[in-house]
Order: C-alpha cells, then sequence, then structure tokens
C-alpha cells in the first residue's frame, strides 16, 4: 500500500480544486475556507460542476447533502446525479443550487419544539471549509441543518458560530498586546477514539448489545484486565487486519488515522486522528465512528461504541486534544523560550483557567448521557467534577506571580537511564495526569470526559464560547491601560485569587478530591440529568446569546432534547431487559432445575446420598422466584413511568428507580449465570465475549 498515493484520493481537497478550478474561483473559494470570509455565490455553479466531473471520476452515481442532527449520529438523503434529457437520452447534473441548498423533513429529527410535526420544511447549507468526499458511489457535502425559522437544528452550525467568536476575540486580544500580524485564530482539535470489537456470531446472540449497544446483563469473567497484560500489547491478527482496512478507508477520506494500539480492558482498543481545525475534527470523527462499524461487520465484527458495553471492566471515552493556532502558525498554547517570562502564553492559560472556572457545568454538560453515567468516576475515567491540570512548575509560576514574587526558572533534568548505551533527552516540564478531566499536556489541553459514543461538537463548542468570553474580558481590560505588561500581571493575580480553585494536580480518582472539591465549592454533578440543567440557566443562555452561539430558544430545545433522549435510552434499556429475562433466562433457568431435579429423583430412588444436590436445586429456584418478582417490580415501574407528564421529573425516575430496578434484575440474574450449566444459558458469556477473536 502506498500511502502516499491513496491518501486523500476520495476528498475534493486543496489539491484537487487547485487542478481543476479556474485560479480566481480556487482564490476565492480558498479566502472562505481558510480566511472565513464569505463565500462569493456567482463561482458557486463553477464549483459544483468542477465537483460533480470529479465526483463521478470516482464512481460516484449520487450525492448527498451529509449533516449532523441532534442525534449523535449523521443523516443525508441521496440524490442521483442523472436527469432526463430529451428522447430517451440521459444527462448528468449537479448545479449550484444542489450544491448550496438542500430540503430535508425537519420534524423528522430531534427537534426540542423547534419544530412541529406538521411544520416539516427544513433546509441544508453547504459547508466549503470542511471538503467533500466521495464513499461508495456517493458525494458527501458536509452542510449545516437549520429549521424553516432559522433555529439550529444541527451540532455543525453552533460549532461553526463559536469558531468564528473565539477567532474574533482572540484576534483582539493578540492584537492588543502586540501580534498585529495575526488575522484569525483557529482551534485545532485531535480526537483519540476508544471501542470494543467482538465476534459478530457472538454478538448476534446478544439481544441487548443489538439494541442497547451494551449488556445489560453479564456476570464477571474469570479473567478481565487483573494482569493489565491487554493495553499497548500485541495485537490479534484478526483485529490488525480490521485495523489495516480501516486505515486504509480513513486515508482515502482524507483522515489522518495516526496511532491505534490495544487499550486496557480485553477487546478494547484506540484509534487517534492528527490534529486539524475542530470543524473537520467533528466530521472526520463522524467518518471515524460510521467506517469502524462497517469496516468491522467486514471482517466478522461488531465494533461497540457505547461508553460501558462491558460492566466489570473499563469504558470507553473519547479524548478531545484541543490548541489555537494563529495564522501566522504559531501554537498559542506552546511557550516560547521561558515560561516565566512569556506574558502571552500565561494569559492563554488564565483564559482557560477561568473559562473552566466559570463554566464547568457546561464542560461537564458537554460530556454528559446516559452510557457516560455508568463510566465517568469509576476509577478508569475522570470524575464528575471538573478540575483543571497545569502541572506543579506551571502553577508555581502563575502562584508566584499572582502572590507578586519572582519565580525561578526550573532547570530541565536529562533522564538517566543507568545505562551507558541509552540515549540522554531532556524531560519534559510536567508530569502527565490521566486522572484530570482537563489536563494541559505541555502544547494543549486534553478534556478526557467525552463518552466514545458522543459527537465532539458540543465540548468544542463550550470550549470555544469560553474562551471568547475569557478572551473579550482580558481585551476590555487590556485595551485601555497604560502599561500592557503590568495589567497582564494584575489579570494573571485576579484569575489565579478569583478562579484558582480549578486548579488541582492530584489525584482525582481519589475520594480525599471529591471532599476537596466540595470545600472549594466546584460543582460536583452525579448525574447527566443535573448536568443538562446547565444549558438553560440564565450565565449559560447569557453566555451562548452574547456570542450568537445559541438562541434562548435553541438552549432549550437542547436541554428538551437530552432529556427526551435520556428517558428514551433508559426505556429501551429496560423494555430490552424484560424481554431477556421473561422469554430467555427465565424459561432457560427453569429448564435447568427441571434437568437437575430429574437427576436429583434418580439417584434418590438408587439410594445414593444425594443432598447437596437438593442444597443447589434449591438455590436456583429461589433465585429464579426472586428474578420473576424482580422482573415484576421493573415492569411495574415501567408502567409508572408513563404517568409522568414532567419531562424532567420523568428523567430524574428514570434515573433512580428504573436504573435501580434494573439493576436488582441484573444482580440475581448475573448469579444464576454463575451456577446454571452453561448449556442452558441463553446467550454468550463474558468470557466468551471478551476472549473470543
Amino acid at each position: 500500500m502506498n500511502i502516499a498515493e491513496i491518501f486523500g484520493c476520495r476528498v475534493f481537497d486543496d489539491a484537487v480544486m487547485q487542478r481543476r478550478l479556474p485560479k480566481a474561483v480556487y482564490q476565492s473559494l480558498k479566502r472562505t475556507s481558510r480566511l472565513g470570509q464569505s463565500l462569493d455565490s456567482s463561482i458557486a455553479d463553477i464549483v459544483a460542476n468542477a465537483m460533480k466531473d470529479w465526483a463521478i471520476e470516482q464512481g460516484a452515481t449520487h450525492y448527498s447533502h451529509w449533516f449532523q442532527p441532534m442525534n449523535n449520529v449523521t443523516a443525508g438523503k441521496h440524490d442521483a446525479f442523472v436527469s432526463a434529457a430529451e428522447g430517451r437520452s440521459i444527462s448528468m447534473e449537479f448545479s449550484s443550487k444542489a450544491l448550496v441548498k438542500g430540503e430535508t423533513d425537519s420534524s423528522s429529527f430531534p427537534s426540542g419544539g423547534l419544530r412541529a410535526t406538521f411544520e416539516a420544511r427544513g433546509y441544508t447549507v453547504w459547508d466549503p471549509t470542511s471538503p467533500a468526499f466521495v464513499r461508495g458511489k456517493t458525494l458527501y457535502i458536509p452542510t449545516a441543518f437549520c429549521s424553516y425559522t432559522g433555529e439550529a437544528m444541527d451540532t455543525k452550525t453552533p460549532l461553526l458560530r463559536s469558531i468564528q467568536a473565539v477567532s474574533q476575540e482572540a484576534v483582539r486580544l493578540l492584537n492588543i498586546i502586540g501580534m498585529k500580524d495575526v488575522q484569525f485564530v483557529t482551534p485545532e482539535v485531535g480526537a483519540e477514539q476508544e471501542y470494543f470489537l467482538i465476534d459478530r456470531k457472538l454478538y448476534e446472540q446478544r439481544l441487548d448489545l443489538k439494541i442497547c449497544g451494551r449488556t445489560l446483563f453479564g456476570a464477571k469473567p474469570s479473567k478481565g484486565q487483573e494482569l493489565d497484560d491487554h493495553y499497548c500489547g500485541r495485537i490479534r491478527t484478526r483485529v490488525e487486519n480490521f485495523m489495516l482496512e480501516l486505515d486504509r478507508e480513513l486515508w482515502e477520506m482524507g483522515v489522518v488515522s495516526k496511532t491505534k494500539h490495544n487499550e486496557a480492558a480485553p477487546a478494547q482498543h484506540e484509534l487517534a486522528t492528527e490534529y486539524t481545525t475542530a470543524n473537520i475534527a467533528c466530521d472526520q470523527n463522524q467518518l471515524v465512528m460510521e467506517t469502524m462499524r462497517t469496516v468491522a461487520k467486514k471482517h466478522g465484527l461488531a465494533c461497540l461504541l457505547h461508553e460501558k458495553p462491558f460492566a466489570n471492566v473499563n469504558g470507553s471515552g473519547k479524548h478531545n486534544n484541543y490548541s489555537l493556532s494563529t495564522n501566522t502558525g504559531e501554537n498559542l498554547l506552546a511557550p516560547k523560550g521561558d515560561i516565566h517570562t512569556d506574558m502571552r502564553f500565561l494569559l492563554m492559560m488564565c483564559a482557560f483557567i477561568r473559562g473552566v472556572d466559570r463554566h464547568a457545568e457546561l464542560l461537564r454538560m458537554s460530556a454528559s448521557c446516559s452510557g457516560n453515567d455508568y463510566r465517568l468516576g469509576a476509577g478508569e475515567a475522570p470524575p464528575s467534577v471538573i478540575s483543571i491540570f497545569l502541572g506543579s512548575e506551571l502553577t508555581n509560576i502563575l502562584m508566584d506571580i499572582a502572590d507578586g514574587k519572582n519565580s525561578e526558572c526550573t532547570e530541565s533534568h536529562i533522564m538517566n537511564f543507568g545505562v551507558d548505551t541509552m540515549p540522554a533527552f531532556f524531560m519534559d516540564n510536567a508530569d502527565r495526569n490521566r486522572t484530570s478531566p482537563f489536563a494541559f499536556t505541555g502544547n494543549k489541553f486534553e478534556f478526557r470526559m467525552v463518552g466514545s459514543s458522543q459527537s465532539i461538537a458540543y465540548s468544542n463548542v463550550v470550549l470555544n464560547t469560553i474562551l471568547a468570553d475569557s478572551f473579550r474580558y482580558f481585551s476590555d481590560r487590556l485595551e485601555n491601560c497604560n502599561d500592557i505588561q503590568q495589567e497582564i500581571k494584575n489579570i494573571i493575580h485576579d484569575t489565579i485569587k478569583e478562579n484558582g480553585r480549578v486548579i488541582y494536580n492530584g489525584n482525582n480518582y481519589s475520594n480525599e478530591w471529591i471532599e476537596e472539591a466540595k470545600k472549594r465549592g466546584l460543582p460536583i454533578l452525579n448525574s447527566s440529568i443535573d448536568a443538562f440543567r446547565s444549558f438553560v440557566e440564565a450565565k449559560s443562555v447569557e453566555l451562548f446569546s452574547k456570542y450568537n452561539v445559541f438562541t434562548p430558544k435553541e438552549c432549550s430545545a437542547r436541554f428538551e432534547i437530552m432529556l427526551e433522549n435520556y428517558i428514551k435510552v433508559v426505556q429501551i434499556e429496560a423494555s430490552t431487559m424484560l424481554e431477556m429475562a421473561k422469554r430467555q433466562i427465565i424459561p432457560s433457568c427453569i429448564e435447568y432445575a427441571g434437568r437437575v431435579s430429574g437427576s436429583y429423583n434418580e439417584l434418590k430412588t438408587a439410594g445414593i446420598n444425594s443432598s447437596p444436590i437438593w442444597g443447589h436445586i434449591s438455590m436456583v429456584t429461589e433465585n429464579i422466584e426472586k428474578m420473576i418478582q424482580n422482573t415484576d417490580c421493573l415492569e411495574q415501574a415501567l408502567s409508572h413511568k408513563n404517568q409522568i407528564s414532567d419531562l424532567c421529573g420523568c428523567a430524574y425516575f428514570m434515573s433512580r428507580e428504573i436504573n435501580c430496578a434494573m439493576q436488582s434484575l441484573r444482580d440475581i440474574c448475573d448469579e444464576l449465570e454463575t451456577i446454571v450449566d452453561e448449556r442452558n444459558w441463553p446467550m454468550p458469556t463474558y468470557s466468551d465475549l471478551l476472549h473470543r477473536i
């Protein structure tokens, strides 16, 4: 495989446009995609025709406006290029109108009240900042999705708004402090995607995995991840073949699939992509998830993207690595020379500290869903308390400036392995903190809370917006001051005193930290439902409205959608659990009990001591009775749910009562799994799922 030859071959990227478009058209489109300038509508016909010709050469027969509704997946209808001409002939057509604007049924997607069933019209609008690509026989055109009345119905539109906001405010700030050549600032993101791979035949035998994406039943296997022998270990041949094809498909679509390895849990893996603009990174992460599923199926595997597909082993997250770059090529999160004197860099750190502290609830909200509630704080992922890790050196520098002290430069140390033949190198200024939800890692921040099935759009919308707010606040202070350097020191002082409580460099998994966080007054939102509320809090609505990211109506709609989704997911899980218990597990256990009872009677008739067998039968039958009782309790609780009209109240009921009833039923079923003959157990066990690839 010649990577250089295949990379981006299915993407209508800059190189393709430069070859196929007239120079003036290419430069105009580049100004829009790179500099954020308004699109010149007069060039759309030329671009559409070139895009069509290129796509047909790639084998495409259809085109699709590819958008991201508020359900964590993508959507799009497929229209053929073919049109009837005179007689029985045809022509291949793709107009500027078809490129720029599409129409779809907006009431069939989550709307949170923005659209009613009888108000169906919605628009998809071409996003020229993200390149079109061919997958299969279709040209996919990244688009935004809005309602007939103009509200954002997707995740892309608010992301683009937030990118514009953070660029405008960052440019203003940088120009004030002397960086006059900065014209725009781009948030850049690299996403790490964790996932599980299991045998597809076994997957097909588990109704819970097929319907819910996670196991609703399953006893702890005899071997999980206790030996720490899977992380970064040898990749199995079958998985390696999957990864090779996955890399190839992603590379062809211009996604720089950079890193792959085994994760901590058996059957768990990770793929990391290289940095790109936040907008393209979000598009590409959706592509990664979709491609993982399709490629896995070709290899007789099933790809699981749920945050917690298996109990008692690590769940899956998605680390959102974030930085800011200028049009002059500088990473604003990379210090230049001595950190102690790099006031621009320290000012950037303060922007993050202030934003994360003032809007911690929004960051927590951006990583909230029913699946992530099973993962966060479980000793494998950050807790539901937002803190920021800077490392001791950087923290001390900021603290010293805040206290008016002169901080001395720390010398870099050389790593010494004690072996003369080993190469020497300088150590990093700070260790990594994998327990922190928001950690500075040298030239970027890593937000580790996002769930593996979630879109990364909301997290980056929040990051962009809270930084825009910090940048504006700093600019207002610096714009008319007499001494900029002194005022930057004043800003550092005030930020540390007012927002420094959010800095924590210790073990976020520890109970001591939770108690310390309470003392500091940090918000602790253990439930996604508590976090959802932050979307409609007055300060959040004011923040988003101020930077034109969400209107108040759009905030309310998303809050409603999140609650509805939570309720529906838990209801589907509970209904699936009841079906599995009543139609699979209970009959199988009764059959097993009957078979063992028959053996008991035969032994008793033969005069053989069979009292131990009777004890076993009694234990099984008692558990079957408990299982039937717990099944009835779950069924009754579900019927009560329909009597709750208040959406928020219903969500809390699902979180507390339904989840509790489900856990009770699971506990007894999992206990039975450990004592019932495997010939009678109606589904593959954890040992089968995790260790048979």
